[in-house]
């Protein structure tokens, strides 16, 4: 089955809502291993645009699936950031700095 672009963008709002409930139980391993996932997808999204165009009846759908994904995002971060800082905490009583 030939995929449309369209389906590459559903595709990364779906594991981004599925990261989002990981987030929410904080089940970090979850979201890291969903992260990996929504990045294989955009690579083969890239992948596909170069070739395959977005139809122009397709432009206002994925606009609105980008704006859910950023929404998503910032809620993933807002959960994310504690825990982050705890993270960081952690690292650094060992005498590891983060960055």
């Amino acid at each position: 089955m030939e995929h449309t672009l369209l389906d590459y963008y559903k595709a990364i709002e779906n594991a981004s809502l599925k990261m989002l409930e990981a987030a929410q139980t904080e089940d970090w391993d979850e979201v890291v291993k969903l992260e990996g996932a929504c990045a294989i997808l955009i690579a083969q999204l890239r992948h596909r645009s170069k070739s395959l165009p977005l139809a122009p009846e397709d432009r206002k759908e994925k606009t609105r699936i980008m704006q859910r994904i950023l929404r998503t995002d910032a809620e993933i971060r807002c959960l994310a950031e504690p825990w982050l800082a705890d993270l960081e905490n952690m690292l650094e009583a060992q005498g590891q700095p983060l960055h």
